[in-house]
């Protein structure tokens, strides 16, 4: 999830995790316990900070690394500001698929080069085309909120990773809100515009046994005449 401050990225990921089953095993890393999941196995991991002495402090960072020897199924991290997003991606990389994280980012494309500065920050020295092979390797759905005008808070545009190894970002825009201009009632309105699933996400939803919703459709990255919008991050 990415969006600015306010946008509600906390209160989708609260939505979101109702989604996940019962009998998976969540660990959620937080500085403030926000997240309110209702699955029987959760654990929650809060951040401490130091005592008057400077000591005894634990970090998000801290709490990702020990997550991985908790056994989860998932990892929900609920923001990532620095060296612990290289930990995350590592995390989401191996065998924690749909693993959720939030970043403050303005764009999809901002996202993606966001994370790969911040994943710059850790102790580690790794290249940054290291570091967008991380992200490739780990990211699959990027989900961007932003605050209205009006002040209510929208996904503002669904786009799926469909870069590899160490290409540069590039970005596949399934959903996004369209708004029209504001109205006499001060209220921002508009339509969600639905393109094509790259053929790879259609593939691991009828893994899933989960179909493809009609308004998607499958899409080919291909085919010119594809209604799948694919857009490069610089």
């Amino acid at each position: 999830m990415s969006g600015g401050t306010g946008s509600g990225k906390t209160t989708l990921l609260n939505a979101l995790s109702g989604l996940i089953p019962d009998h998976e095993r969540i660990i959620t890393v937080e500085d403030a316990a926000e997240l309110q999941l209702q699955q029987a196995h959760v654990i929650r991991l809060e951040t401490r900070p130091p005592n008057v002495e400077g000591k005894g402090q634990i970090t998000i960072r801290d709490l990702v690394r020990n997550s991985l020897r908790m056994r989860p199924d998932r990892i929900i991290v609920g923001e990532v500001r620095g060296g612990e997003t290289l930990d995350m991606l590592q995390a989401m990389s191996t065998g924690h698929d749909g693993s959720l994280a939030t970043v403050h980012a303005n764009s999809a494309e901002d996202a993606l080069m966001r994370l790969q500065t911040l994943g710059s920050m850790s102790e580690v020295e790794i290249p940054f085309e290291a570091l967008r092979d991380q992200i490739n390797s780990a990211v699959d759905v990027i989900v961007q909120l932003a605050r209205m005008a009006d002040g209510s808070r929208r996904i503002s545009e669904i786009a799926i990773l469909v870069s590899h190894g160490r290409e540069r970002f590039q970005i596949a825009t399934v959903s996004r809100f369209v708004a029209q201009p504001m109205s006499a009632d001060r209220i921002v309105h508009g339509r969600f515009e639905h393109l094509g699933l790259p053929r790879r996400v259609a593939e691991r939803l009828h893994l899933a046994n989960e179909p493809v919703p009609p308004a998607f459709g499958v899409a080919e990255l291909n085919d010119p005449l594809s209604p799948l919008h694919v857009r490069e991050a610089q």
